[in-house]
């Protein structure tokens, strides 16, 4: 029974040999593949230059690099040594970055190559300790002793509850909290995603970046349990991306709603080229009541566009519109939502046998879930991480006296036990009659009525105003006429307002002048730099027409 993810490893490169294991497609549409043997064999040679650069065990290494093949590897590497990683994602700013290389007193960056790779120099990172991924995992040189290999394997293994990696979940304002995950955290995760999905054979195409710890946690080492075919792509041209699909005949991916949107969209486009929307959802709603293998067989040359073999979508990170999944599903498409924090893992999910469209799902078993008095949603279980990175503070108030971690999510559940979530508990709307308003309520209602995606917010006390974005980004350029996005946007917020209770309608709203709101690394959008927009914007458009105050 394996006891760390070094464990996993090695039971993996047994299992499944020669079979691959992970592979880049680049943008010119070659592709590298190593084996899990490869895997196996890479992994060490990091860990033997990890070693020779004279890192001791509990040191914290940078790891800054898109993803490819040479990454797990590395973090690998770093597990040999009982060294702990510290992911940094792409999108984080030269300060977000520069305080978290503070706060974890790291001694090491290990950075990527590649045309979309990142700049030390660019990041005032120019004269730190650095070494490339590519070169870390490079065949062994004339430095390495005949018995490099049996050496590694002798060194003192990692403890279960030994922390090995450091994820920092903030950085963007103040001092970033550093969340510690333990291989003993990290097992019992993949031990939750196999009660999550049935046995089944996985190719999958990894989008979403491995510094985010859901992908790590999915797309790496559950999918390295099961023996799956793993593939990068790291470009974000539609066509690019859609050609990985089709040519690696993808089962499988872990996805936010956007990228769901983005298939989708295609999908439907191509419908209204072959003048085909009719006839697309008379099917759709005869499907609708067939097992899912008959669905597959009605739309096979959608399938046929997507590698033919895709039967399942895993969606987390935020809202999944109800008619987006049951939009896959009328395809053939199992569409699971998932939910969770760096520091849960997956703390609920849906399963193949219970996918309600709207929920979350239940919490996996070990896991543990409640819901406290003022609606916060709470969870206990292995999966909980070891705490904040010398921070005894904030863990201490991360968690409940009787050992709950304190989510900081607002949620109920449904009359079958499945979990629907409000939103942020700091973002609630207090309004002057003590009525409660989950400003995410409203953002789901909006979108649901035609809003492409809006930030409700409280700009005086009890106006409740929405930020939305245009149809195709800012008015102008090649989007629609202002007049006519005004317009609709109108028309949709009337259409949400009409659902709301009383308490909960959009008085007014504003529309945001550049493609989309700020967002974190982990898609998240940022709330505060639109408040602090709508403080300063002029006049928002009622909902009855002309200007409002804001």
């Amino acid at each position: 029974m394996a006891t760390t993810l070094l464990d996993l490893l090695d039971t993996a490169v047994r299992r499944y040999e020669a079979r691959n294991a992970l592979s880049l497609r680049r943008d010119d549409g070659t592709t590298t593949h190593w084996t899990y043997r490869e895997l196996g064999k890479r992994a060490r040679i990091a860990a033997w230059r990890l070693h020779a650069l004279g890192l001791q065990p509990g040191d914290r290494v940078l790891t800054w690099s898109p993803s490819t093949p040479a990454l797990p590897a590395a973090y690998f590497g770093a597990m040999f040594n009982r060294l702990i990683y510290v992911p940094l994602d792409q999108r984080m700013s030269a300060d977000a970055i520069e305080r978290i290389r503070v706060k974890s007193g790291a001694a090491h960056l290990l950075v990527g190559t590649g045309r979309d790779a990142p700049d030390p120099n660019a990041m005032g990172m120019g004269d730190f300790p650095t070494t490339t991924i590519e070169d870390l995992c490079a065949d062994p040189d004339a430095t390495f002793p005949p018995d490099w290999e049996a050496q590694v394997d002798a060194w003192p293994p990692p403890d279960p509850d030994d922390v090995f990696q450091l994820v920092f979940t903030s950085g963007t304002t103040g001092m970033p909290k550093g969340v510690m995950l333990a291989h003993d955290n990290m097992l019992a995760a993949v031990g939750t995603f196999h009660r999550i999905v049935p046995p089944m054979e996985h190719r999958l195409v990894s989008i979403l970046p491995l510094s985010h710890s859901l992908e790590q946690n999915v797309s790496l080492y559950y999918a390295m349990d099961v023996g799956a075919d793993i593939l990068y792509v790291r470009s974000r041209n539609p066509r690019v991306i859609f050609d990985a699909l089709r040519d690696h005949r993808v089962t499988t991916m872990l996805v936010v709603p956007a990228m769901l949107d983005l298939i989708w969209s295609a999908i439907s486009r191509e419908v209204a080229k072959r003048g085909r929307e009719a006839a697309f959802d008379r099917s759709r709603r005869i499907a609708r009541r067939l097992p899912m293998g008959l669905r597959r067989v009605i739309f096979r040359s959608v399938h046929a566009q997507l590698g033919g073999s895709l039967r399942l979508l895993v969606s987390a990170g935020a809202y999944l519109p109800p008619a987006l999944q049951q939009g896959f599903e009328d395809l053939g498409i199992m569409v699971l939502q998932g939910y969770g924090a760096t520091e849960t893992a997956a703390g609920a999910a849906t399963t193949f046998k219970d996918h309600p469209t709207g929920s979350v799902g239940t919490p996996p078993p070990p896991i543990e879930m409640r819901i406290a008095a003022d609606g916060e949603v709470q969870f206990r279980g292995p999966t909980m991480f070891k705490g904040y990175w010398q921070d005894p503070g904030a863990t201490q108030a991360a968690f409940t006296d009787d050992g709950w971690y304190m989510t900081g999510d607002l949620g109920k559940l449904d009359e079958k036990g499945h979990l629907i979530l409000h939103g942020r508990k700091r973002d609630m709307i207090v309004l002057p009659n003590g009525f409660n308003v989950f400003p995410e309520d409203i953002e789901i209602a909006l979108r649901d009525a035609g809003v492409r995606d809006a930030v409700v917010i409280e700009t005086l006390p009890g106006r409740i105003e929405a930020m939305v974005l245009g149809p195709d980004g800012p008015v102008g350029g090649q989007a629609p006429p202002e007049a006519e996005v005004r317009e609709s946007i109108t028309a949709a917020v009337k259409r949400a307002n009409a659902v709301l209770g009383a308490n909960q309608r959009v008085a007014a709203w504003r529309l945001w002048p550049e493609p989309d709101f700020p967002r974190t690394h982990t898609m998240k959008v940022k709330r505060d730099p639109v408040r602090a927009w709508a403080a300063e914007s002029p006049g928002a458009s009622s909902v009855d027409g002309g200007e409002a105050p804001g």
